[in-house]
């Protein structure tokens, strides 16, 4: 295959269209062509094609190993992207129940307050209730004390000046059963 190529290379060269013999060495088509075959002869004899070629391959496996390392890489970064999506998707779980967690002790807070203000303002509104009862009984007494004293003081000044000593010992008596009386 090699010579029969060989063979259509010389056949096809422009040598032909030159004048004169082909085939002498003052023919610059003949010399450089002889050149040429001589340069490749030398590149064939150096093993020169399987050295491109051998370099070619090591390129192509280098390429294939760089793909291979691209694509491990690749792979590596999306399971990096899924655990770290995997992990958003926990946080904003936790976070959604750390909210709801505190909404719900928020409310039960908010109602133990209320509970407890409740609770404040009937035991306020009962000291203030027995302060009144208090105060008023105190009034009730004071005008009771007030008014038995007038009325000594008035039955003293009438029984001395119309009744006798022995009216006035049992009338004194009779008004000391009557407060004794209302009293209790």
């Amino acid at each position: 295959m090699k010579r029969l190529s060989l063979l259509f290379v010389l056949l096809a060269s422009p040598a032909f269209a030159a004048s004169g013999p082909f085939f002498s060495l003052r023919n610059t088509d003949f010399v450089v062509t002889l050149a040429f075959l001589l340069f490749i002869a030398i590149l064939v004899y150096y093993r020169v094609p399987q050295l491109v070629g051998g370099l070619l391959d090591k390129r192509a496996e280098s390429i294939r190993n760089d793909l291979a390392e691209a694509r491990r890489l690749r792979e590596e970064a999306q399971e990096i992207y899924a655990n770290y999506e995997r992990r958003q998707r926990e946080v904003k779980s936790q976070a959604a129940d750390i909210v709801a967690n505190a909404k719900r002790e928020a409310t039960i807070e908010a109602e133990k307050a209320k509970n407890a203000l409740k609770v404040s303002i009937e035991r306020r509104l009962k000291a203030a209730e027995d302060q009144i009862a208090g105060a008023e009984a105190d009034a009730v007494r004071a005008v009771r004390d007030r008014a038995i004293q007038t009325a000594i003081a008035a039955a003293t000044e009438i029984l001395g000046k119309q009744a006798t000593a022995a009216e006035r010992s049992s009338g004194i008596d009779k008004a000391i059963d009557d407060v004794a009386r209302r009293l209790n």
